[in-house]
């Protein structure tokens, strides 16, 4: 009897990527494919799709491997939950960056196999993801890898401290509210076009800053998501109150971004919901906030001597401090996520303010299906 296989997925702007991956899963058995709604898309990665649902279904039905499509009818990021529970595939089938604990726990709970697929271009043809095709750009990303929310005044008048980022190359098809800086790497867009402009970085981070927050803005994005996306390689900007940093330490050592690089894996955990608030039920002090600048020293000191060991324990420490500050940020979800990969790692965080996003290993051996990052090196 020939299994059923089913995947998921917004599939807008279709191209060859996605057939691709149509073709691949459709030789373990009959393919199914539940594709998101509308509002689904819209509330997970906050814009619109290009193809509206019903044009989506009908390309997606029209691929010769494809035995039946529909769109969920489910909200949030197991959207498809009441179809698969209907359906009831032999497998559920993802791509390596689709991977998410959810999915993974909803099929062992349905007794589903689940398999991760690496993505692969078809023999011959350029790798495809929507994101490129939307813009072909290579504007940054960023990490913060420690001292998060220290570039915000209500913490740093407590006591001051350092964020340190690391500004990535877009290899990755980060999610929208993931906390990697994808609001602020909007506004870049906006601002320049598909590349930094040349210049002088702290000119052009104060630039992009401005904009990105300009005359009345209610919830002011931090500093250091600009600093993170302008500044290539490692940056530690240290705030004492304001809402700029006092001074910007910028490393490009090649074997500090290789340490960096070689040290980190991302497990995601997908977007953050919109009414997500990690501002609710905060508290602040200067020994809380004495605690995160200590431990991102340490972070900066552990990195400068390529220490993985003090990497993974003063990220951590970082975290904690966070978590101590803006309790939102930890859930039951993310707690269960870490206790999945304590064993492997030596520390984590999570991307941007939590919610969503991803979670941040460090680790000295390879995590299976984690994501890896590419540092952005100076201009050429």
């Amino acid at each position: 009897m020939t299994k059923k296989v089913l995947v998921s997925g917004c599939f807008d702007l279709l191209h060859s990527g996605h057939v691709a991956f149509f073709i691949t899963a459709a030789q373990y058995g009959d393919l199914y494919v539940a594709l998101g709604s509308d509002k689904t898309i819209f509330d997970l990665k906050g814009r619109s799709t290009i193809n509206n649902e019903q044009e989506r279904l009908f390309m997606v039905k029209s691929i010769s491997c494809v035995k039946d499509a529909f769109i969920s009818t489910g909200t949030g990021i197991l959207d498809f939950e009441r179809e698969i529970r209907a359906l009831q595939p032999d497998m559920l089938i993802v791509n390596a960056d689709g991977h998410i604990p959810e999915k993974q726990a909803l099929c062992s709970e349905l007794g589903i196999e689940y398999v991760i697929l690496e993505r692969k271009p078809q023999d011959g043809l350029e790798a495809r993801s929507t994101s490129t095709l939307r813009q072909r750009d290579t504007m940054p990303f960023r990490i913060d890898l420690a001292g998060g929310w220290l570039d915000q005044p209500f913490v740093s008048a407590h006591y001051p401290g350092s964020v340190i980022t690391i500004s990535l190359e877009p290899t990755i098809e980060f999610n929208e509210r993931s906390g990697m800086a994808s609001s602020t790497r909007r506004s870049a867009l906006d601002l320049w076009g598909p590349r930094l402009p040349a210049g002088k970085h702290e000119k052009l981070a104060r630039m992009l800053f401005c904009y990105d927050n300009p005359p009345g803005t209610r919830v002011i994005s931090g500093a250091q998501d600009a600093i993170g996306i302008v500044f290539p390689g490692l940056a530690r900007a240290y705030f004492d109150g304001g809402y700029w940093p006092t001074t910007i330490e910028h490393v490009l050592d090649e074997s500090l971004l290789h340490f960096v690089e070689s040290s980190l894996y991302l497990v995601s955990l997908g977007p953050r919901y919109s009414e997500f608030d990690v501002l609710a039920d905060t508290t602040f002090n200067p020994s809380l906030a004495r605690d995160l600048a200590i431990a991102t020293d340490h972070c900066w000191e552990a990195i400068l001597n390529q220490d993985v060991l003090g990497f993974g324990h003063s990220m951590r420490a970082s975290f904690e401090a966070q978590v101590a500050m803006f309790p939102h940020m930890m859930n039951d979800r993310i707690a269960s996520l870490i206790d999945e990969y304590r064993d492997q790692a030596l520390g984590w965080k999570l991307s941007g303010a939590g919610g969503g996003g991803y979670l941040i290993l460090v680790s000295e051996k390879p995590i299976q299906d984690a994501a890896r990052v590419v540092a952005r090196r100076e201009f050429e």
